[in-house]
């Protein structure tokens, strides 16, 4: 019997899913991005529906942004630099932080952080990037990161992370377990 592979969606396909599943549960998203430079956050609002779930999007391009603005600790910035998997847990804990500033909440804060390149940064090769999830659950809070390496170009590797921070979500919404905040108007 031949194995059976699941068909790859796109982006939008994710996306479409992501904010029916979320909005049908009450979830809540928030994105902080770096090499994705807002891909994550436009692929989501393209998506009809997306006012209900995604609360905030912010691109962190900077170093020193991701400090100030979402609160990536300044030792970890310095002694790893901002292409690291704690990194990316740190900008989505920020951002999901951020979103819930009216003393409402988020459910999830999702991040990217990455070289797209053409040249390598602090030593990490064009291609290499990580994506960090931050969940609220009935439970507390969990968070974890993917690391990630895909050859190619600016933009295969910024599309491949757009995907990669897209699974993750798709993944978050397969848990029973996640807090219900969904008040987003847009």
């Amino acid at each position: 019997m031949a194995d059976v592979e699941e068909p790859v969606m796109d982006a939008m396909e994710l996306s479409g899913r992501i904010v029916a599943r979320a909005a049908a549960r009450g979830i809540s998203i928030a994105v902080a991005e770096s090499l994705t430079g807002g891909l994550v956050a436009e692929t989501l609002v393209r998506t009809p529906g997306a006012s209900v779930v995604l609360r905030l999007g912010v691109v962190a391009y900077a170093t020193e942004m991701k400090e100030q603005v979402l609160h990536v600790p300044s030792d970890l910035l310095e002694e790893r630099g901002p292409v690291d998997p704690d990194v990316a847990i740190w900008m989505a804990r920020g951002v999901r932080h951020l979103a819930a500033l009216d003393r409402s909440a988020c459910t999830i804060g999702v991040a990217t952080t990455g070289v797209a390149g053409p040249g390598a940064q602090d030593d990490h090769a064009p291609g290499e990037f990580h994506i960090g999830i931050e969940l609220e659950t009935v439970d507390g809070l969990r968070s974890h990161a993917s690391s990630h390496f895909e050859p190619g170009d600016r933009e295969q590797v910024r599309e491949a992370a757009l995907l990669a921070a897209l699974r993750e979500l798709d993944a978050a919404l397969e848990r029973t377990d996640l807090v219900m905040h969904s008040e987003s108007k847009g």
